[in-house]
């Protein structure tokens, strides 16, 4: 065979066991590993890291050896196709790059498609057969109006689809979004997975009702009885490895305390902390998605882009983006209206609360908003509330000594304080940074207008 045949098998291997075909960076471990390559060299040419090479390869030489009957790496894996390369097994799989048709209990399939590989001769190819599709997604908000986030939405669908991240986080402030744009890439991707699940943990506050409707919907002959006869259940991670699966967690804040620092978990919520860290260390083929205020204190620490985890913190929409909600409520064509975008942030949420009253009102956004005047709405008042109560004793010190300084402070400045001890200071910033309650640039930190003014009217 030579290196494309033997592609077209692995590919078609893959395709079996797991419903999808070969991605970019798989094919190039592969094509890396038949044309010599060390795992570095694959990952200097692909411009990712070397322990991202390496875990995809670990990935496939176990799906392989699973398939032969035998162990197969990187060592041997061209050895090993060409040695079988007359047994059933590949002539099996070659049959399928000779003629193009697959042919499993009499259901004809495509042969897959691999990077720069042409389609097939059209009068020989059947229709390629539809994957089964398992979706449980009643909890997922309708998605309403839906403002421009290309950027955000090309970022996520990189890092689910292409890069192949195991666990993301969507953080901000309470009204920027987060849940909305995961709806919009929820029903953009939602297809390309076996399984597409969004629960909302408020329903969840323990880790068992979570994990018994998640394996019912793998496996829904499963009873529910504890019988001898019952067969045994596998373990969450075992059918994340085993079916392609997106799984999006809503309101993920609820997991944590009230009245403590970003992140920690309640006493019954901890064996969460085992399923993420699960999720992020073991070998799968599945995604997790957290939406929330707060995330996992095991998710926010890290930086590092070549592990398979990854947050993205959502912002404000742009200025054209916003005007489109101002518009609705007859304030886009405002002399004031960018000054209005930018004091608060962009936030859909805040600017469709602050322009209903001003609707209301009957006036316009120079008339009530004069200088930098910022209206605090009843409504908003409620939501910033629900996110102010969680914060700790210590934060609510920290962020009361922000709300006194209309610049940003430096940090050593904020140290000098002769109330609040250093180390403590340090752990409320880091912590209301991960809240997205405050700003920061270098050593400066400073509040956003409509959180200095909500603390003010406390």
């Amino acid at each position: 065979m030579n290196l494309k045949e033997m592609l077209n098998v692995a590919d078609r291997i893959v395709f079996e066991k797991t419903g999808q075909h070969l991605d970019d960076l798989q094919a190039a471990v592969l094509r890396g590993t038949l044309q010599r390559e060390t795992y570095k060299e694959i990952a200097k040419d692909f411009n990712c890291s070397e322990s991202r090479i390496r875990e995809i390869g670990s990935e496939l030489w176990q799906l392989l050896s699973e398939e032969f009957g035998e162990k197969v790496s990187k060592s041997n894996f061209r050895s090993t196709m060409e040695r079988l390369q007359n047994s059933n097994v590949v002539n099996f799989a070659q049959d399928v790059v000779v003629s193009s048709i697959f042919n499993i209990c009499g259901q004809a399939r495509h042969p897959p498609e691999l990077p720069n590989s042409q389609p097939p001769d059209q009068e020989t190819a059947n229709p390629k057969q539809i994957k089964t599709l398992h979706q449980d997604l009643s909890e997922m908000p309708e998605l309403g109006d839906f403002f421009d986030r290309a950027p955000e939405l090309q970022t996520l669908t990189t890092w689910i689809l292409q890069q192949r991240c195991r666990l993301i986080s969507l953080t901000g402030i309470s009204g920027i979004g987060k849940t909305t744009l995961a709806v919009q890439l929820v029903q953009q991707i939602k297809d390309e997975f076996e399984y597409a699940v969004w629960y909302t943990l408020d329903q969840f506050p323990t880790i068992d009702k979570f994990q018994s409707n998640l394996i019912q919907l793998f496996s829904p002959s499963e009873k529910q009885d504890s019988s001898p006869t019952n067969q045994k259940r596998l373990p969450l991670i075992k059918y994340l490895q085993n079916h392609r699966c997106l799984i999006v967690l809503d309101d993920v804040h609820n997991l944590f305390c009230r009245g403590e620092l970003a992140g920690k978990y309640k006493p019954e919520s901890e064996e969460y902390r085992t399923l993420f860290k699960q999720i992020e260390k073991l070998s799968h083929q599945s995604c997790f998605m957290l939406i929330g205020w707060e995330q996992p204190r095991e998710v926010t620490q890290v930086k590092n882009q070549n592990t398979s985890l990854r947050t993205l913190q959502v912002k404000g929409l742009d200025i054209a983006a916003a005007r489109e909600i101002l518009r609705d409520y007859g304030l886009e064509e405002s002399d004031n209206s960018e000054a209005l975008i930018h004091r608060y942030q962009g936030n859909p949420l805040w600017l469709k609360s602050v322009a209903n009253l001003i609707q209301d009102l009957g006036g316009g956004v120079t008339e009530l908003l004069p200088n930098d005047t910022i209206l605090l709405p009843e409504d908003l008042k409620d939501v910033l509330q629900q996110q102010f109560d969680r914060l700790s004793e210590l934060e609510k010190q920290v962020i009361s000594l922000l709300a006194k300084e209309s610049q940003p402070i430096n940090r050593a400045k904020l140290l000098e304080n002769e109330i609040i001890p250093a180390s403590d200071l340090l752990n409320a910033l880091q912590s209301l940074s991960r809240r997205c309650l405050i700003e920061q640039q270098a050593n400066f930190y400073t509040l956003p207008p409509v959180i200095r003014e909500y603390i003010k009217w406390l």
